[in-house]
């Protein structure tokens, strides 16, 4: 059943898999000079040619670029759901969540910044007409949160921020963390309805680690940034649980210092992927991204006729745009293609 189901979308997804970057593509890309050569190696590349191909010397700032990216981004998920069945497509309804969500941090961000420049989401508004009911030209345009708030009219969000924002002392980070608390909760609830026994045995183990590793990396930078007590941190966790324990929360929360930090980390569940990663870096965000990597590639390799196959793909295609963007940055502030290769990796 899975084998039929799934047959066609798993070979557009292969097809589509080899034109991501290797590691190799970003090595090169990194080594390059300037901005302007490292737009030219994306015209050469078949996942970019077209999309970058009018790009010139006057629009190669980062705004644009991470635009066009996330186009190309946003292209390749419709193309899947075009070719889904209904299996599928219930699923890609359910990922799209992330897309809205991005988009709207980004809407708030501008909003808190006060800087008058609107954001440019034009080339997106024909993707999520299709899949959204978030008014994207008025999101963009919104200049005040009164204006962001009312473009959700009619969305799933409005009543969860509306009712944040009757408290009137809310800051940008309190309006995102509500979105996101809200995204893995929906999330972790809605995917017993749509997917099977099988299929949820594979999305548990990609969703849940996700869960438990963003709590680890926030308890992280809450006791070791922040400093703040043991009390907030639990208030501002994701209320799931996959593979933590309750005293090993609190072993993380309560953490004095960074190696009393990493070695309880090490104690949990991913303690073996955690302690050959932070041999090399001991680093929790570096090490949060290169274990959801190691967890998505298994997944989907394990379970090609599956919707991990789906779920795969687009966590790698959206890791290579956001390793893409550190390497033009890090090129356009003159740092070494060394530099460069570890900020990347870190994505």
């Amino acid at each position: 059943m899975s084998l039929l189901t799934y047959s066609g979308i798993t070979t557009k997804v292969r097809a589509m898999e080899s034109r991501l970057f290797t590691e190799a593509q970003f090595r090169e890309m990194a080594a390059l000079e300037d901005v302007h050569s490292a737009a030219d190696y994306l015209k050469q590349q078949p996942a970019y040619a077209g999309i970058f191909s009018g790009l010139d010397d006057s629009m190669l700032h980062r705004g644009n670029i991470e635009r066009l990216l996330t186009l190309s981004l946003y292209r390749d998920f419709a193309s899947l759901y075009r070719f889904g069945g209904l299996k599928q497509r219930r699923f890609l309804d359910l990922y799209f969540m992330h897309y809205e969500i991005d988009i709207m941090k980004r809407a708030l961000r501008h909003v808190y910044s006060k800087q008058p420049a609107e954001m440019d989401l034009s080339e997106f508004r024909e993707f999520f007409e299709k899949h959204s009911s978030i008014d994207l030209v008025a999101l963009s345009q919104s200049e005040s949160l009164e204006e962001f708030l009312s473009s959700l009219k009619g969305s799933i969000y409005y009543d969860l921020l509306t009712g944040l924002a009757e408290d009137g002392k809310c800051s940008s980070f309190d309006y995102e963390l509500q979105l996101d608390l809200f995204y893995f909760k929906s999330l972790w609830k809605i995917k017993n309805k749509i997917l099977s026994k099988k299929e949820l045995k594979i999305l548990d183990e990609c969703f849940g680690s996700k869960i438990d590793l963003l709590n680890i990396q926030w308890m992280y930078r809450s006791t070791q940034y922040y400093h703040l007590p043991a009390a907030d941190i639990y208030s501002l966790l994701i209320p799931v649980r996959y593979r933590l324990k309750p005293e090993q929360i609190t072993r993380m929360a309560e953490a004095s210092t960074k190696e009393e930090f990493l070695a309880a980390a090490t104690q949990t569940a991913y303690g073996n992927m955690a302690n050959t990663f932070l041999q090399e870096n001991p680093d929790a965000d570096g090490l949060y991204r290169r274990i959801m990597a190691r967890i998505y590639s298994t997944a989907g390799r394990k379970n090609p006729y599956s919707i991990a196959i789906l779920n795969s793909y687009l966590f790698f295609k959206e890791r290579e745009m956001h390793r893409i963007i550190t390497i033009l940055e890090g090129i356009r502030y003159g740092l070494s293609a060394s530099e460069i290769e570890g900020l990347a990796a870190k994505q």
